[in-house]
């Protein structure tokens, strides 16, 4: 891997003048990452598809939509089909269940691509960690669990705390802290049964999953973006909350980061390491990792975008939105970064209790703090709650723009403050016969 540096200054290539570009966009249904790359999209120029198991039909008039199934292997020749009516020119996978597929597209296109095999080793945490570990890597202490055998030999022998993970869920689902043997036990259970519900297709998520150890210490987040194996750093984040459980709900992003220049020197380090062992090369990353005993311990690398709405602060770093830099290196076409000054936050409202909405109080309160730049609840009042580790999204998010990070984290919190979620109990009808 090259020498790894700050987000590279290059030429705007303008797209005046030149053919309009087509982009494949490979969404899991309902990916909250597939409007803002088709809002990126139309914002250049450039035409659309987008692959999906659901139909698109709320954005039929803005992009094209193709009905594809992730998991079959003859999506592949689906695709390749549809590029040959009329070519991609580049393709983009939004979340983890869809970059082993986008990489396999792209590479039959010779388009920037990682390999299958780097794809999946950034979504199999097992994998992941084995391969780091070969590497020589920071990473945690771990031992993969077979669901279907007795725990008790398999469990033998845990040193705590330990967290437990699913190997193949994102977002912190169904990732439990547990601090002696009988949670050890609850916590596998509630994984098991959150992995009954999800049914993944492969067998191996289904049935395994991950017991490692607790590393502490602050943990933080990298935005990158890799052209030709060399990494391009796009932000920084601190997650001033402390992360230690019994769940990992993230709430805090706030770039750029106030840890020494050594520490975060180390971070690029081990993440440029990481992203070598894995075999990544293209497109971009989102890294995670811990500050512990003086050193930067790898807990995620992937081959995706951040999360969530939080690809707004990175027009804080570049001047451009995350998706309109990962769409212009998917074609070829680079944009010039432009960094700006002071700092920028997100808050991602968690849920506080199961249950259905019922409103959100003190919005228009919190919209009034100085330094908050938007607010926006994302779940509509009488949908039903549901919080980690089994939950999969957040109530909503708040955005800041400040001089300085310390202003926009308290900028943040007083906004978080003047909320009031308001939540009634969910009754189920019980079965009768």
């Amino acid at each position: 891997m090259h020498v790894v540096r700050p987000a590279e200054v290059v030429p705007d290539k303008s797209y005046s003048g030149l053919p309009p570009a087509r982009i494949l966009l490979i969404a899991p249904r309902n990916s909250y990452r597939t409007s803002t790359y088709i809002e990126a999209a139309r914002s250049m120029g450039l035409e659309i598809m987008v692959a999906s198991e659901g139909e698109h039909s709320l954005v039929s008039e803005i992009a094209g939509g193709l009905h594809v199934d992730l998991d079959d292997p003859a999506a592949v020749d689906e695709l390749l089909a549809a590029s040959r009516r009329k070519p991609f020119h580049g393709v983009i996978a939004t979340d983890d269940a869809s970059v082993e597929l986008g990489s396999r597209i792209a590479g039959a296109l010779a388009l920037p691509h990682n390999t299958p095999q780097a794809a999946i080793l950034t979504r199999r945490k097992d994998l992941s960690r084995e391969r780091l570990h070969a590497a020589g890597l920071p990473v945690p202490g771990y031992r993969l669990v077979d669901l279907e055998r007795p725990l008790s030999m398999q469990l033998e022998g845990v040193r705590f705390p330990v967290v437990v993970k699913p190997i193949a869920l994102s977002a912190s689902r169904g990732v439990i802290r547990a601090d002696h043997n009988a949670e050890l036990l609850s916590a596998c259970g509630r994984v098991e049964t959150l992995l009954a519900a999800e049914s993944p297709a492969d067998p191996t998520e289904r049935n395994r999953i991950l017991v490692e150890e607790f590393v502490p210490g602050p943990e933080v987040a990298l935005e990158g973006l890799l052209r030709g194996g060399r990494l391009d750093v796009l932000a920084i984040f601190d997650k001033p909350d402390p992360m230690e459980g019994p769940f990992f709900e993230e709430t805090y992003y706030i770039t750029p980061s106030r840890h020494p220049a050594r520490r975060i020197g180390k971070l690029v380090e081990r993440v440029a390491q990481a992203c070598s062992a894995l075999g990544l090369r293209e497109g971009p990353v989102h890294a995670e990792a811990r500050i512990c005993r003086g050193d930067a311990w790898i807990m995620e690398v992937a081959s995706r975008t951040i999360g969530g709405y939080c690809g707004r602060l990175l027009r804080f770093g570049t001047g451009h939105r995350l998706e309109e830099l990962i769409i212009s290196h998917s074609i070829g076409r680079p944009l010039e970064i432009r960094p700006d000054q002071g700092a920028a936050g997100v808050l991602m409202l968690p849920i506080p209790q199961a249950g259905i909405l019922r409103r959100v109080e003190g919005v228009m309160a919190a919209r009034r703090v100085p330094f908050i730049d938007s607010l926006e609840i994302s779940v509509r009042e009488g949908y039903e709650l549901v919080p980690l580790p089994e939950g999969a999204s957040y109530l909503g998010f708040v955005f800041a723009r400040a001089p300085n990070p310390e202003q926009a984290e308290a900028a943040l919190r007083e906004a978080h403050a003047k909320l009031r979620i308001v939540v009634a109990p969910l009754f189920r009808m019980a079965d009768g016969r």
